[in-house]
Formats: structure tokens, sequence, C-alpha cells
């Protein structure tokens, strides 16, 4: 058996993963980036619309500073974000950029002089100053006061990935693509690195690393209707989640985007809609300014999410075979613009649909996007439980975004979280020695070569694998989406914990231990499995609505009571997860108030703590 020695490993090689490898890397530190896809398919490169930060160059960003940025945050988060960690992400974001910017983003700049733009599907005219002209620019996007997301057409992800690889490569960073972790190696106190299996030839290698990096992403893919990429199904969490110490934090905290496009659920940026695009139902009228007259379609993701489902449910949506949807309109902004700054959302909707969006409305409705749970870190991004086990960007509970992320705060994150987490790890390593016990190492690798020969040979059962994560998926479509009621929560939590007996049991109809699709699934499905069980859980137990998860039953936001962060972990042995609580930051710059978008129910807390002032004695 093959085994690696490194300073650093990175499981995943996005946009965070090579972040953090460039940090590292650029202080002399070996470092290895495993992948299951060539770096440069990570699903960062996915990602459209633009990165969060605030120069303040443009016209409509004027007077933008990271204060603004951190307010935004902070309420985008529905105050269930860490404000410390949001502190240091608005500060450091503008940095992140320039630096992108010099490593060779071709970022969009400030074109001096009259211009227009849209807002709420009328015309208006901007003028930018001679002074600014060659600067960064910005777009709008949901959530923000000032328009802030840098942006490279509709192409950001791309073009920072791409950039940012270049950077691996100038600094000799190895990278290892085709390879799954499917296990961590650890002795209960000590992260020492994964098992992994190699994607071609099936063979299990020993990575062994002084730091070891989660980067793997979200885990959308336990979701049916979800614009995450088929690698996104949870991978990096499930491994945290198996060590039984490795809490996930915040899993009930599941992101609906507005804009899937249907029936593919690809997503079509929000950019979209910051320049000035508008949702329209069957009637082809607009309804966003009727349910939030500020925003409009640029209110967040998880209320302008919710508006879209409950005008459908009045029956505005548009029939299809595929169910109802509504309709993304950005005819008025001009083949010019869509064809320079949203041509892959024309490509998109060309090759996809069949829809030309400069002539065509784009049927869309909202699909499951983004994680904002994760393996729970410090600031510092060390995950709790393990020495030596790190992670960042989507796959990690940093925790910046709390409830729900703004848009463009993801790409930004695994930039800014890359960079500070990256740099963080350098200095844990900086005389730091661990010892590889032999005997640890020999036991993680047995463990899983007896799970591999036991699914090989059907020791378990036969269950089929992709009829049990259909099923999977189907409990979290129906009974734990955009809407939730403890009466659907409990049918999810009880079937699911069918499923998993189920999972436990697969068996294979193809038996190559090399490239094969179905054993890759079959070694994910319970961690998969459990991941739900996780969501649908901490889900049922939090009886509150905050950010993206919305409980019909109650519709309030309670502060008094749940203004803490759930961690969840998994006991073997056990079929549900273990739920605790972990109390907030005593660090409050803006004690919980009203977001200023969606309905504002709220139970408020008498922690003087929180408020930031004593409460009066009475007698």
């Amino acid at each position: 058996m093959d085994t690696f020695y490194t300073d650093l490993l990175c499981v995943g090689a996005g946009l965070a993963g090579e972040r953090v490898a460039v940090a590292a890397a650029s202080q002399g530190f070996e470092t290895i980036c495993l992948s299951i896809v060539p770096p440069r398919r990570s699903h960062s490169s996915a990602a459209q619309g633009g990165m969060q930060a605030s120069l303040g160059h443009c016209c409509m960003g004027e007077g933008d500073c990271p204060d603004v940025h951190f307010a935004d945050t902070v309420k985008g988060s529905d105050w269930g974000c860490d404000q410390e960690v949001a502190r240091m992400f608005a500060e450091t974001a503008p940095i992140a950029v320039r630096e992108m910017a010099f490593w060779g983003i071709p970022w969009n700049r400030v074109v001096a002089g009259k211009g227009t733009y849209y807002k709420g599907g009328k015309e208006y005219e901007k003028i930018e100053k001679k002074e600014k002209e060659g600067l960064i620019t910005a777009r709008d996007f949901g959530g923000t006061a000032k328009w802030r997301t840098c942006y490279t057409s509709d192409g950001t992800g791309h073009t920072l990935l791409f950039t940012m690889d270049n950077e691996v490569v100038r600094l000799g960073v190895t990278v290892h693509d085709r390879v799954e972790a499917i296990a961590l190696i650890h002795d209960g106190e000590t992260c020492m690195g994964v098992v992994a299996r190699c994607l071609k030839t099936g063979k299990l290698r020993n990575y062994l690393a002084k730091a070891t990096l989660i980067a793997t992403g979200g885990y959308g893919r336990i979701y049916r209707e979800t614009t995450n990429a088929v690698i996104n199904d949870g991978s990096g969490a499930i491994i945290a989640l198996d060590t039984g110490i490795v809490p996930i934090g915040n899993p009930e905290a599941v992101q609906f985007h507005p804009t899937g496009i249907v029936p593919t659920n690809i997503l079509v940026t929000e950019g979209c809609r910051g320049d000035g695009g508008t949702l329209k139902d069957v009637n082809g009228e607009r309804f966003m300014h009727i349910y939030e007259p500020g925003k409009q379609e640029l209110a967040s993701r998880d209320v302008v999410s919710r508006w879209m489902t409950h005008h459908i449910r009045l029956g505005k949506g548009v029939p299809s075979p595929y169910g109802p949807h509504l309709w993304l309109d950005i005819r008025h902004l001009g083949e010019k613009h869509i064809k320079t700054k949203l041509r892959e959302v024309e490509e998109i909707c060309n090759e996809f649909l069949g829809v030309d969006p400069i002539t065509q409305m784009i049927p869309v409705r909202p699909a499951q996007h983004y994680s904002m749970g994760g393996v729970r870190t410090n600031k510092d991004g060390a995950a709790y439980g393990l020495k030596g086990l790190f992670s960042a960007g989507e796959a990690a509970c940093w925790d910046m975004h709390g409830f729900n992320r703004l848009g463009g705060n993801s790409l930004a994150e695994t930039i800014v979280a890359g960079k500070i987490v990256g740099e963080k790890i350098a200095e844990f390593l900086q005389g730091y020695e661990v010892d590889f016990k032999t005997a640890v190492v020999k036991d993680a690798v047995k463990k899983q070569e007896e799970r591999i020969d036991r699914i090989i040979k059907g020791a378990d059962g036969k269950e089929n694998v992709y009829e049990v994560r259909n099923a999977m998926q189907d409990q979290l479509m129906d009974y734990v989406g955009i809407f939730r009621n403890g009466e659907d929560l409990k049918k999810a939590v009880d079937n699911l914990q069918v499923i998993y007996e189920r999972s436990q049991k697969v068996g294979l109809r193809s038996y190559s231990l090399g490239a094969n699709p179905e054993l890759a699934l079959a070694l994910k499905i319970r961690g998969m499995v459990r991941m739900a069980l996780c969501v649908a859980y901490a889900a049922l137990q939090r009886t509150e609505s905050r950010g993206a998860h919305a409980r019909e039953d109650y519709p309030e936001r309670n502060d008094r009571d749940w203004l803490k962060r759930t961690l969840a972990t998994w006991k073997e042995g056990d079929s549900l997860p273990t739920l605790e609580y972990e109390k907030p930051s005593k660090v409050w710059e803006i004690p919980p108030g009203e977001r200023g978008y969606g309905v504002a129910k709220i139970i408020c807390t008498e922690d003087p703590e929180v408020c930031g002032e004593k409460k009066p004695e009475t007698n």
C-alpha cells in the first residue's frame, strides 16, 4: 500500500482548499491536495455572480466599508453568525480581492461616464466618476446596502479557480486527483491524515500529515433538487461525523436558491436579479414588490425563496410536466448586456432548456443550493474535537453565515477563510511534530478494507444503493424543504431511520474495485443518510424560525431560547445524532434586531451580554 507523508493535507482542491494550500506552501510547508476531480473541475468553478468585498469604487457602492459589509452579513445570517468571524471576514475581503487581482483575475472595471441600470424592471441612470475609472467595479446582490459584488461577467468562480490553480502549480503543491478520502486516521485526540481510495484503480492509500484540512464543499446532493454538482455529496462532513468526536455545526441551516432552472436545477446566477432581472408569475406579472416593497427581488435568498413558494401555493405558478414554476425575466437588459455580463446564463438556457433569454423568459423555482452547516471550527479554522484537523469553505461551519448566506459571500469566504485559515495552519505547523502511530494507521486501513470487502460480497444484504439514495432524497424534499413543520419533520426522522437501516445492508450489481460509481456511492450512502438525519432531526428540535430554517408552526425567531448553535455528533451504534448546543460568542457588535426585510416576528432575548446593556433592577 502506498503511503504519503506531508506537512499539510488538503482534502478538496476547490477554492478554499487551494487557497489554504497556497498560504502554507508560501511559507515553505510541503502540501498535498486530494481531489475527486481535476482541480479546475471543482464545484467552485460553477459559481457565477461574484465575490463580495467593500471596495466602494462604483458610484452605487460609494460609502461602502467593512462596517457596512459586516452589518449586512450579520443581518443576512438572521443573527445566527459568529460576529467575531464575520468581522474578520469583512475586514479581510478587500485585501483578498486585490490579492486575486495581483495574481491575474480580470475583474470587471469601472467605466467612467453615464450608464444605465435596472431595478424592479425600471431603467435608471448612473454616472461613474472619472477618477474611479479602471478600478474594480461591483454589481448589486440580495440583502446588501451597497453594490459590493466584484465579478468577472458571470464566470467569477471559473476565473478565480483557474487563477488559484496557477498559484498552486507555481508553488509546487502536489495534487492527487481522482482520489477520495474515505476515513480520517485519528486516535481520539489527534488527526494524523486520511485513508483514501484511488477512483481509477480502487486501491487504498495512506496520507499521513501533521495538519489535515477538510475543504470538500457542501452536502447538497442529499437533496434531489439541488444546484450542486454530483460531487457535492458531503464526503468531508461524513468522514468527520464518522469519528463520533467532531461535530457538525448547524446542519438544519440549508439554503434554497430562488433561481434553479426547471427541470435540471442548474443555477442561473443571482447576478441576473442583481443586474435588474425580475420574477414573474403565470400571468406575466411581477410579485416581489408586493411582499418586499423595499428589497423586492433583492431581498436575501431565504426570503425570496419563501415568497416564491408562497406565490406558487396561491396558484400563481406556471404549470409544467415537472411541477409549477415561475419566470425570471432578463429580456429588458438587452442583448449586449446578456452576451457580455450574463453570457454563461445565455449558454445554460440555450443548451439545457432550448430557451433564448434575450427573447424568452427563463423557467425557475427554488432549489437546494448551500449548506450553512458543516464541520464546526473555531475562528482559526481548527475543528472541534481533534488536534491537527481543520476545515474551510462550505465544508466548514466557521461560522460567518449563521442561518442564511448572502449571495457573493460564498466565493468571498473560500478566498478569505482560505487566506486566514491557511495562515493559521502555517503558524500551527511551526515546530509542530506528530507521532504517526502505526497501530492506529493499520487499524484504520483494515477497517476500510473490511468494509469494502463486505459491500463487494454483499455480506450485509442486497439493498440497491440507488434506491436507498432516492428514498433519502424524497424524504428531504417532501418534509425538510423551504417550509417546515413538526409533523412533517417527525415523519422525515422516522422514515430516515428506516432508510438508515437499509443503508447498512447495501450490496452491488457491479463488482469492479476500480472506476465503479456504484461502489463509490455504496461507501458513502450510510454517511449521507446520517447527514440527512442530522438535518431533519436538528430541524425538528429547533422550535423557531431563523434565516433559511422556517418553521410554520413556530414562525417567530426566538432569541430568548434559540440564540445558540447546534452541534451534531454521531455515536457508533446509534440511529440518531446526538445534539448539543453551543452558547453564542460573547462578541456582539450588533445586538439582535430586525433584518429590514422578511417578516419580523421576534421573541427577544433578555441576556444583558447579548443586548449590550443591563436590565434595570425592579423592586
